[in-house]
């Protein structure tokens, strides 16, 4: 896996845990804004991070509610993991936010994306296809992966944890953009252990 690949962890909730894993040097943290996941975060910590970028995550949430959330934590980036249309990805973008659209990626390589979010998007996010929104803890043959042609960059979600490193460097796809790291890193739900984090954003890079 090569410098320059984008690091984003999800899932942040608490402001010391921000901090900590800020100075790690990632580039997006995600703030779930889904009532069922047990991540959710309502309240602004009293940290929030300073470089790396902040990524609202939502489930079928209404425009309003997605400009409220963008409005109160300062997002620079919405990630859409449920059955959003083009139109309004389209609109998010036209009031300067960045979008991630999520797809759950079967064992057969069902689920990924045609060209119809490729104009409305700015990067795809590959997931485990589960019955929920992410956080299965499980991930997908990444082989699939060898049949996807664009029309956008992607990042890899899904069961990602310390054991991942070899995998990671293997991934051979041009449009392969970076890794969302959440629940394998985690000491409980929300709270990321800093030491596991390190030792695996040092070793992607060694």
């Amino acid at each position: 896996m090569r410098e320059g690949k984008i690091i984003k962890v999800c899932g942040m909730t608490d402001a010391e845990n921000i901090r900590a894993v800020e100075m790690l040097g990632v580039d997006l943290m995600g703030f779930i804004f889904y009532p069922r996941s047990p991540r959710f975060v309502d309240v602004r910590p009293s940290y929030l991070p300073e470089r790396a970028r902040r990524v609202g995550v939502f489930v079928d949430a209404s425009f309003d509610e997605i400009m409220r959330r963008r409005d109160g934590f300062g997002l620079d980036y919405v990630q859409l993991h449920g059955s959003e249309e083009p139109e309004l990805c389209s609109r998010l973008r036209d009031e300067g936010l960045l979008v991630i659209k999520v797809f759950g990626i079967g064992a057969d390589g069902s689920g990924l994306p045609g060209g119809e979010y490729g104009e409305t998007c700015d990067l795809f996010l590959f997931d485990t296809l589960t019955s929920a929104y992410g956080g299965s803890g499980t991930s997908f043959d990444w082989d699939v992966l060898d049949g996807y042609g664009g029309p956008l960059p992607f990042l890899l979600s899904g069961g990602i944890g310390p054991d991942s490193i070899v995998d990671a460097k293997t991934v051979d796809n041009k449009y392969f953009a970076g890794l969302d790291l959440n629940s394998r890193f985690e000491v409980t739900p929300g709270i990321k252990d800093v030491f596991l984090l390190s030792g695996f954003i040092n070793g992607l890079f060694r």
